[in-house]
């Protein structure tokens, strides 16, 4: 379970790390719909947290609609494409999409989202001239 490490030193929380891991496996293809995951139980195990913090991922991830659950057989990667198509052309905009959230959900307007994204970005490139995205 090597896509699924978290990261101890990290200040974004247990929860939100292994959500935003999880959505991006699940957009990037890794996880195919229809594929099993592991139980809340096994996946807590594995990564040493609490089973708690893996009910919540996994309940969020099924009211988003990436996975479903069915008592008895398991949780599974939903077909994201039926939804989602439309509105995502790579597996970063469920990424940008969490973010959008996330921000307005602490009371960021929309087009004060994308100024901020735009400046830290200008930040980011002046701070790491060896990564700045060209020819990826």
């Amino acid at each position: 379970m090597k896509e699924l490490e978290i990261d101890e030193r990290s200040t974004v929380p247990i929860w939100l790390q292994l959500r935003n891991r999880l959505i991006y496996l699940i957009t990037s293809g890794h996880y195919k719909a229809g594929e099993k995951l592991p139980t809340v139980r096994e996946l807590a195990i594995n990564l040493k947290i609490n089973y708690n913090t893996v009910n919540k991922v996994y309940l969020s991830l099924i009211h988003d609609g990436y996975i479903v659950s069915f008592r008895g057989k398991g949780t599974f990667v939903d077909d994201i494409s039926k939804s989602r198509n439309e509105t995502q052309s790579s597996p970063a905009d469920g990424v940008i999409d969490l973010m959008i959230d996330r921000c307005l959900e602490i009371g960021v307007p929309l087009d004060d989202i994308a100024n901020q994204v735009a400046r830290r970005i200008e930040q980011y490139k002046a701070n790491h001239p060896d990564r700045s995205g060209e020819g990826r």
